[in-house]
C-alpha cells in the first residue's frame, strides 16, 4: 500500500489508524515506534494511533472508540444519534456497540462499549448505528422512562425518522426491554404529539376521560404575529380553551414574562387561556385533569 496508502486511511478515520492498517500498508513497527517517540504522532491506546498531536476533537474522539473496539464496531445510543443530526440530546460519555462475539474491549476514559448479539449494519463515518435502533436500543436501556419516550418525541420532531419506521424497528430488535411503552410512545407521535409535554397531555385524556384537543394551533396575535397554541378543547358554549404547558425554562425570569406577553395577545374573549406545568402533568395528572373539566372541557365521546 505504501506511504501514500496509510495516509489516505487516516485522513478517512480522522487522522487516525490502527497498528494493523498500519502494517497492512507495509510500515514497519521500528518506523510507528520512531514516529510516535520523536512526538510526530501519539499512542492514543495500544491499538490507536494518532497522525497529528494535540487534543483530539469530539469525531476524532469517537474514532478512536471504534477503532479501538475494533473490527464491527460501531457508534450507538445517542452518540449515534448525534452524529446523524439529534440536537439538544449530547451527552460527553460516548456509545459503542461491539459485537458479542469479538469480547469487550478494553477500558477507555468516557466510552461505554456495549456488546450487542443483535446484526446491525453500520453507516456513515464514523462509522454508526442506524438512528433507528440507535435511539430505541438506547431507549430500552435508560433507568428513565421519561427520557426514553422524550428521545422518540426527538427524532421525530426534527425530522430524522418517521414514526412508522420506528414501529418497524421495534419489531425487527424484539425482544426489547420496555417495548410496549415504547410503542405507546411512538404511536402517541403518530398521533401528532411532538414534545413529551404534548405526550402526557394525550396521556391525561386518555386516563381520566377526556376528549383529545386540538394540538399546536396557528393564531395570530393582537399584533398579527403567527404563534401556536399547545392545546385546545372548544367548549360546549362555543368559547375555546387553550392549555398552555410550561417546561422547566419557563420559569427563567425573562421567558416567564415573555410567556405572559404572549398569553394577553392570544387572549380574547372567546378564548380562555389556562397554564399547568409540565411537572404536573407528570406527578399530578388527576389534578389537571379535574381543573380542565370543572373549566368545561368535555367528555371522550
Amino acid at each position: 500500500m505504501g506511504d501514500r496508502g496509510w495516509r489516505s486511511v487516516a485522513e478517512a478515520q480522522g487522522g487516525l489508524i490502527t497498528r494493523a492498517q498500519l502494517a497492512e500498508a507495509g510500515m514497519t513497527r521500528w518506523s510507528v515506534a520512531h514516529r510516535i517517540e520523536s512526538d510526530r504522532w501519539q499512542l492514543l491506546s495500544p491499538t490507536v494511533i494518532g497522525t497529528t498531536t494535540g487534543e483530539l476533537g469530539d469525531e476524532q474522539r469517537i474514532w478512536h472508540a471504534v477503532l479501538h473496539a475494533g473490527d464491527g464496531a460501531m457508534a450507538g445510543g445517542l452518540t449515534a444519534a448525534s452524529l446523524a443530526g439529534l440536537e439538544n440530546w449530547h451527552r460527553d460519555g460516548i456509545t459503542v456497540l461491539v459485537p458479542y462475539a469479538r469480547g469487550r474491549p478494553g477500558a477507555l476514559a468516557n466510552v461505554r462499549f456495549v456488546r450487542i448479539r443483535r446484526s446491525l449494519r453500520p453507516v456513515g463515518s464514523p462509522p454508526r448505528c442506524r438512528i433507528e435502533p440507535a435511539v430505541l436500543l438506547f431507549a430500552a436501556a435508560d433507568r428513565s422512562e421519561r427520557t426514553a419516550q422524550g428521545v422518540i418525541a426527538a427524532v421525530v420532531q426534527q425530522q430524522l425518522t418517521s414514526p412508522e419506521s420506528l414501529l418497524e424497528w421495534l419489531d425487527r430488535l424484539a425482544p426489547l426491554r420496555r417495548a410496549s411503552t415504547l410503542r405507546r410512545a411512538i404511536e402517541d407521535v403518530e398521533g401528532g404529539a411532538q414534545s413529551l409535554a404534548e405526550m402526557d397531555v394525550r396521556r391525561m385524556c386518555r386516563s381520566f376521560g377526556l376528549a383529545k384537543p386540538t394540538r399546536q394551533v396557528k393564531r395570530r396575535d393582537a399584533d398579527g404575529r403567527v404563534r401556536y397554541t399547545d392545546c385546545e378543547w372548544q367548549l360546549p358554549d362555543g368559547r375555546t380553551l387553550v392549555l398552555e404547558v410550561d417546561g422547566g425554562f419557563h420559569m427563567e425570569a425573562e421567558h416567564w414574562e415573555d410567556d405572559l406577553a404572549r398569553q394577553r395577545a392570544l387572549a380574547a374573549t372567546n378564548r380562555i387561556i389556562v397554564r399547568c406545568t409540565a411537572r404536573e402533568l407528570r406527578d399530578e395528572p388527576e389534578r389537571v385533569a379535574r381543573d380542565l373539566l370543572a373549566l368545561g372541557v368535555p367528555v371522550a365521546a
